[in-house]
């Protein structure tokens, strides 16, 4: 599961990294240590990918009666069969730029969450699918609450909403002594293929775990609201953070 993450670049560099750029320029991204779902965050979709757009995370199937409970994750193993995710996977598909993200550990003393990411922390694509809802006549967009008990963003108006989900597989070596699924990781040579070939299956694979490190941060994070840089600072000990 990924259930939060961090992209800590400065728009620029984002910018650059992926040579797109921003669609709303009066928007300007600022550093998130701690991207939850609900909120609108940045995605380069296959119909624009020379653009950054912010779509909401938790995917909102078209078909969808109404726009709760959004789908944050989807499977690789079966994203090309279950029908919130097959239409999606077929002809709409993302790239999710971030830096790391989170898992939870069971402890004695408490779930301990940790921090996956490069040693440079430099910024990857996680494989993603995105969807267009629109309400009828009687129904009216509404957030998707955080993970872990937060809020959404409250800046979304009635009409179509745009929502994206995080592509999943099976862990690492290093993921798997934190959780049985990570977040799929593109090779930065192929993730522009995610976008573009018709039956993309084989770029959902686990990343390989020596080039990652894992480190326990403060259960701060566990709090949605709380976004800055010290969530991501390693901490020592499971007790008292």
């Amino acid at each position: 599961m990924c259930g939060r993450y961090t992209l800590m670049v400065e728009q620029a560099a984002l910018e650059e990294r992926f040579d797109a750029r921003f669609a709303d320029s009066s928007e300007e991204f600022t550093p998130r240590y701690n991207m939850t779902p609900g909120q609108r965050l940045p995605v380069i979709t296959n119909d624009a990918p020379e653009t950054i757009q912010r779509l909401e995370w938790g995917l909102v199937p078209s078909w969808a009666d109404d726009d709760k409970n959004g789908l944050i994750n989807a499977r690789a193993e079966t994203v090309d069969e279950k029908p919130s995710f097959r239409a999606a996977y077929e002809r709409r598909r993302c790239i999710v730029p971030a830096d790391g993200f989170y898992e939870w550990v069971e402890t004695e003393n408490g779930k301990q969450p940790y921090r996956v990411a490069f040693e440079d922390d430099r910024v990857f694509a996680m494989a993603g699918l995105w969807e267009r809802w629109e309400p009828d006549d009687e129904t009216t967009q509404a957030g998707l609450d955080a993970f872990g008990g937060g809020v959404a963003d409250d800046d979304s108006e009635d009409g179509p909403l745009e929502t994206f989900t995080i592509v999943t597989t099976e862990p690492n070596d290093l993921v798997s002594e934190l959780h049985h699924r990570m977040a799929v990781i593109l090779e930065p040579d192929r993730e522009r293929e995610w976008l573009t070939v018709d039956d993309p299956k084989s770029l959902l694979e686990p990343y390989p775990a020596e080039e990652l490190r894992a480190y326990p941060v403060s259960r701060a994070v566990n709090d949605p609201s709380i976004d800055e840089a010290s969530l991501v600072e390693p901490v020592e000990s499971y007790s008292n953070n």
